[in-house]
């Protein structure tokens, strides 16, 4: 207890201040301790529903085959609550907390609320992992859809809508940090405060939907009400459903505006640009839920049409935007500095050992490329047919999560423990490994799971992927090299998983303890510069309009294929 203890401890002035000697940030000790509070918990998370990876994957390769139908939901269950949930919800709340009061400098306020909220959390989190490994028929494991009139113990319902509010007790200390700065100053909020508080608000509202719709089945659930519409409750369901994946796209689009500028020298091309974008966000990305519901019935097709097309597209020009903004920003931040010229030059002399720089980066790519093309293609109403119901579907959603979100996670966790638990890494070389490995492999694995749903078709909610598919006579055998592939890189990926969480607690028990003033190798060559000197548009950023043109290119590529693709399920006419 002694050693853990000793992690929430550091030298802070009488006021409880201390300077940080990487961001230069005044860090009160009540806003450094709920972080790191919030940050471990996170991470005990992520090491549950890491382990279930394995099962899972062991039993979608069925070269292994290690699970039956029925332990397969369980394990999956597990797997998703732990990793798209609470993984996700408490990295969210500590990235409140760093884009709040520690970005203005503020104390925490509140502070009996946010222990009240994480305890309330990690109640519900208890609860809902216990409902779902204990299950028992006539009750089933709930999946994350959790779909009514699927049998699904009360316990479920009553423990996520304990972990929903918990959420929301947590967010108020940042919510009033926020009305406190705006009301005291004329002072616009920072871009990376201003990031978390539409983040807040879309959490807001997200919890709001899965308060509604999971009280709405309880109270079926313990007979207070006879029966309840299926659609209604879908409606309700993806508010929460595909509304938290909303907010872990935000608050990995803050840490990225966060971590490129203290670790790679970045600037703010456009501050107007940046929070216009956010305010897209605001109103148009959560029109993304509706492509879960394009092949249900009960919706009219204006409905869907608005949902999928013209409003949607709202929200892929806000990330458009994004893609464009922050590498703009690294390679300005760099020319300025004379740090490489060229092209690209900028870009391949950054610090890419850093393992904060290089897993932010590479979640940059890997979610623009992988997860955000996927995501306005398989959007659209007429292609969403080919993807919805199949493991292109599970490859979208690990290019947005297990790559995307889960890496700038790696990267903020690991910049906490050098700047927040002052602890050096176990391993440098080690540490250095985590996000090359971890993309590479998670990226293989997911290509896998999109080229297995959309070149064979092969259906997402079954345990077996190739052979005894319950009522089918498809055969899916062409896929079996597919899953060979899958299922070696899957291994990887856990692996690096591994990794990641060993070298984090290992660095944060046996680490050095970095001394007062010591960087710890966090920042730029050069240190952190202030936005200011040289005008953005007197830089030259010809490299980032190059990377454009080939993410355009590829953009245009993947949607033109993936038309094809839908000409050849039948002919017209034929």
């Amino acid at each position: 207890m002694s050693a853990i203890a000793s992690l929430f401890r550091n030298d802070y002035g009488a006021d409880g201040f201390r300077a940080c000697s990487v961001t230069g940030l005044d860090v009160h000790r009540s806003v450094e301790n709920y972080v790191k509070l919030f940050g471990l918990t996170a991470v005990i998370a992520l090491a549950v529903g890491g382990s279930f990876a394995f099962s899972v994957a062991m039993t979608r390769w069925e070269f292994v085959g290690l699970l039956d139908a029925s332990s397969y939901y369980t394990h999956l269950s597990m797997h998703a609550w732990n990793l798209l949930i609470f993984w996700m919800v408490f990295m969210e709340i500590a990235v409140l907390y760093v884009g709040g009061p520690m970005v203005l400098g503020r104390e925490l306020p509140l502070r009996r609320l946010a222990a009240l909220g994480w305890v309330t959390m990690v109640v519900g989190a208890i609860g809902v992992n216990a409902s779902i490994w204990l299950a028992e028929a006539p009750n089933e494991a709930p999946l994350l859809t959790a779909y009514v009139p699927l049998p699904v113990t009360p316990w479920f319902y009553g423990t996520a809508i304990v972990f929903l509010l918990g959420a929301t007790i947590a967010a108020l200390p940042f919510f009033a940090t926020i009305w406190s700065e705006t009301r005291d100053s004329d002072r616009t909020l920072p871009l990376v405060a201003f990031g978390a508080f539409v983040t807040g608000i879309i959490a807001v509202e997200a919890i709001l939907g899965g308060i509604a719709a999971f009280a709405y089945a309880l109270a079926w659930r313990i007979d207070l009400i006879a029966s309840v519409d299926p659609g209604i409750y879908r409606q309700l369901y993806w508010i929460i459903g595909h509304g938290s994946q909303q907010i872990n796209l935000l608050a990995m689009i803050t840490v990225w505006y966060f971590l490129t500028h203290v670790v790679g020298g970045a600037v703010v091309v456009s501050e107007k640009i940046s929070r216009t974008a956010f305010i897209l966000y605001l109103f148009f990305i959560n029109l993304g839920a509706a492509h879960h519901l394009l092949v249900d019935p009960g919706m009219s097709a204006g409905w869907r049409i608005w949902n999928t097309s013209y409003a949607f597209y709202g929200a892929a020009f806000a990330s458009m935007i994004h893609a464009f903004a922050i590498p703009a920003g690294i390679e300005a931040g760099r020319r300025r500095r004379g740090q490489g010229g060229g092209l690209f030059g900028w870009l391949t002399s950054a610090p890419w050992r850093n393992p904060v720089f290089a897993a932010t980066i590479f979640s940059i790519i890997l979610f623009g490329f992988l997860g955000g093309i996927t995501g306005v293609v398989m959007g659209q109403i007429q292609v969403n047919m080919t993807w919805h119901n199949t493991l292109a579907t599970v490859g979208h959603f690990h290019a947005t999560v297990a790559l995307g979100t889960t890496l700038a996670f790696f990267g903020l966790v690991l910049f906490v423990i050098k700047t927040m638990f002052r602890r050096d890494f176990v391993s440098d070389a080690l540490a250095s490994a985590i996000p090359y490995a971890y993309g590479a492999a998670m990226s293989v694995a997911t290509l896998m799971l999109m080229y297995a749903g959309i070149l064979y078709g092969v259906p997402r909610r079954t345990a077996e992927a190739v052979r005894n598919i319950p009522g089918s006579e498809f055969s899916f055998a062409a896929a079996v090299p597919i899953f060979m592939i899958f299922g070696v890189f899957a291994l990887l990926a856990i692996l690096s998983g591994v990794l990641f969480v060993g070298v984090s607690v290992g660095s944060l028990l046996f680490g050095d303890r970095l001394p007062d003033g010591d960087d710890g190798g966090m920042l730029p060559e050069g240190g952190l510069h202030a936005d200011g000197g040289e005008p953005v548009h007197a830089v030259e950023l010809r490299g980032t309009f190059a990377l454009c043109l080939i993410f355009l290119g590829v953009f245009a590529a993947v949607y033109v294929l993936n038309w094809y693709l839908l000409t050849q399920l039948w002919a017209i006419g034929a």
